[in-house]
């Protein structure tokens, strides 16, 4: 690995070390915009007349290089050419082959696009530092999947290779993926019967601020949050991460690693050190995590803590891109083993992903990790549409975004007539193997409950404490909630699928991706959202939901800051604007909006709705108890 660090040193001339800056939001400007430092046009002009004749040089260069290497993987396919070679390759020999010209262009390509977007992490902390904001609260952090890593514990001898490296969140997992595909399939995937480790297999989730800065080298998660916390005043003895696996489902979390016995030690011992109650800061499916742990950590027989303990211990709940109601692209995942992302692929790299980890490869893969089941969406067709209307259709809309799946031709049992949320539910059932179906029903359940006596009796089933729709929050009415979730990113919404013919897969159905018509692109429909959860999953339980009272007996407070979409041309990750799911970890007003809860002064907090969240949430048919 040190040889790719290097030749990425060689070439992009260390930018990797460099941090993204971000000025801190000006509380002047509306719904929480920032600046960004642009370079003046004058040599915008000279660098756009400059770069584009380079530009071609560089990409023909480099895609020459790729050439090579697909070359080589897909040789390797067939067993033509033993790839694992490629392990003794020092790699900064390479760039004895590649031009020079080559890859002075892109040091200067590099350089030109850093300038473009510089923005310092740092402001945003020292900004509000200036005004006498600094450390109050102790901050624990539940991460997402994605910034989660797994690092294998294992002894066995399969596993020795690996031994506390990442398989997932790293390069060591890419590296394992390529040329070990086999084993690191046979360490990633829990045992279909037990949903706990495989025989002879021991993954665990990386504890402490590595486990969620980075994902892996140059991509950061939570590194910003972290450097803006430190500013005020933040550090190990009053800030905390609470990684977890997120393969397992929140029972077996609790039994094999004893998860949310230990959070709640981290949060009690938080309160006992500095007297102060602790924040709550959560991330997509860590949202989910927390409200399970909420219940958890009352019940009898389970945390014990009784109805006051959040009420004693919790401040304040910032949930960030919080998918509380799931994520529709979850179902294509463990239906087909796809999602926008393999469907709308060119035929080139589609026909390379089928060889190296295929369709029905994914599907057993997606299947095999129960925690992930909890991205599934809740709340049926009351939530999601019915076949004729959807709460979150537009005007001139051709197709309702409430048949979720839908068949050009519905001609077998295979691909029956258009699907609803809850139909493509029971198929999924009906069409999964037993092993999957069966810790399906014991471990999530997906429905309402319309009434406070069916919320108090859910609050003593355990399946149904991950699911807003069918318990409470806690009993606790000092406690704030605080929703940022970014909007105005396409987002997927329904699809269209077909029978799969392809002889070598076992599967029934796939996306058609030949189906591209009106808003239908490559069998896939978008929708609103932050590009990963959609619009209803972030913002429903926040504008509407948590409002009605069986689901918030005790009144506690909520506030929905929404963030548009705006994201710098110039930057990969979108800048200190994006409303990115993941990438909104970066966003300036993000920061100095959790800056602000954690430092005691999120009371100067206001609402902040740009997206028709509230509209939506009112033709959801969830009612008041009559």
């Amino acid at each position: 690995m040190s040889d790719f660090r290097t030749l990425r040193r060689r070439i992009l001339a260390d930018s990797s070390s460099e941090t993204s800056r971000a000025p801190s939001p000006n509380p002047a400007l509306k719904n929480g915009g920032e600046p960004a430092t642009l370079v003046p046009d004058s040599k915008l002009k000279k660098l756009t007349k400059h770069r584009s004749k380079r530009r071609q040089w560089l990409v023909f260069g480099l895609g020459g290089l790729f050439g090579i290497v697909a070359a080589a993987f897909f040789a390797k396919q067939n067993d033509v050419l033993n790839l694992e070679g490629l392990s003794e390759i020092n790699l900064e020999s390479l760039l004895d082959v590649i031009p020079a010209g080559i890859i002075n262009d892109a040091k200067d390509i590099t350089r030109h696009e850093r300038e473009t977007v510089n923005y310092d992490s740092f402001s945003v902390g020292l900004h509000l530092q200036s005004q006498g904001i600094k450390a109050r609260h102790p901050v624990i952090m539940v991460p997402g999947v994605i910034s989660t890593g797994l690092e294998s514990w294992g002894t066995e001898e399969g596993s020795r290779q690996y031994f506390r490296k990442r398989l997932w969140g790293s390069w060591s997992m890419m590296r394992a993926l390529v040329l070990d595909r086999d084993s690191w399939k046979r360490h990633i995937m829990l045992d279909k019967i037990t949903g706990m480790d495989p025989p002879g297999v021991k993954l665990r989730a990386a504890q402490g601020f590595d486990a969620a800065d980075f994902f892996i080298t140059g991509y950061w998660i939570w590194s910003k949050i972290l450097e803006n916390l430190a500013t005020l005043g933040y550090d190990p003895t009053n800030a905390f991460t609470a990684a977890y696996d997120w393969r397992l489902s929140c029972e077996k979390l609790e039994l094999r690693d004893h998860y949310f016995t230990r959070l709640k030690a981290h949060i009690e011992t938080g309160v006992h050190t500095s007297g102060e109650k602790v924040v709550l800061v959560s991330h997509s499916m860590g949202s989910q995590v927390l409200f399970y742990f909420f219940h958890w950590v009352e019940a009898e027989g389970h945390g014990g803590g009784g109805p006051n303990w959040v009420e004693t211990f919790v401040d304040s709940w910032i949930n960030i891109s919080g998918s509380m109601l799931g994520a529709l692209k979850g179902y294509p995942a463990v239906l087909s083993g796809e999602m926008k992302d393999t469907a709308q692929l060119n035929a080139f790299a589609v026909y390379g992903l089928e060889r190296f980890l295929a369709k029905h490869e994914r599907v057993e893969l997606f299947r095999a990790m129960p925690g992930a089941s909890a991205m599934l969406p809740y709340g049926g067709n009351a939530v999601w549409g019915t076949k004729k209307f959807a709460p979150d259709d537009h005007e001139n809309q051709t197709v309702s975004y409430g048949t979720f799946i839908n068949f050009k031709e519905s001609n077998s049992t295979q691909s029956p007539a258009n699907l609803t949320v809850e139909e493509s539910h029971d198929y999924l059932m009906q069409h999964s193997d037993t092993w999957y179906s069966d810790q399906l029903k014991n471990t999530y359940s997906y429905g309402i409950a319309h009434s406070k006596a069916e919320v108090e009796e859910n609050a003593k089933d355990p399946r149904k404490w991950m699911n807003p729709l069918e318990t409470r929050l806690p009993l606790a009415p000092n406690l704030k909630i605080y929703c940022f979730y970014g909007v105005g990113k396409p987002t997927e919404r329904s699809y269209w699928y077909r029978e799969d013919l392809d002889p070598i897969s076992n599967l029934n159905v796939t996306i058609d991706t030949s189906l591209t018509l009106g808003e239908i692109d490559r069998g896939v429909i978008m929708g609103e959202g932050d590009g990963t959860v959609p619009l209803m999953s972030n913002g429903y339980m926040c504008a509407k939901g948590w409002r009605i009272k069986r689901y918030n007996p005790s009144g506690a407070e909520i506030k929905v800051y929404e963030m548009p979409h705006e994201p710098d041309r110039f930057s990969a990750r979108g800048g200190p604007n994006t409303g990115d799911h993941v990438d909104i970890l970066g966003r300036a007003s993000l920061n100095d909006l959790i800056l602000r809860v954690a430092g005691g002064k999120g009371d100067m907090i206001e609402e902040n709705y740009v997206s028709r969240i509230r509209e939506y949430s009112e033709k959801v048919k969830v009612y008041e108890d009559r």
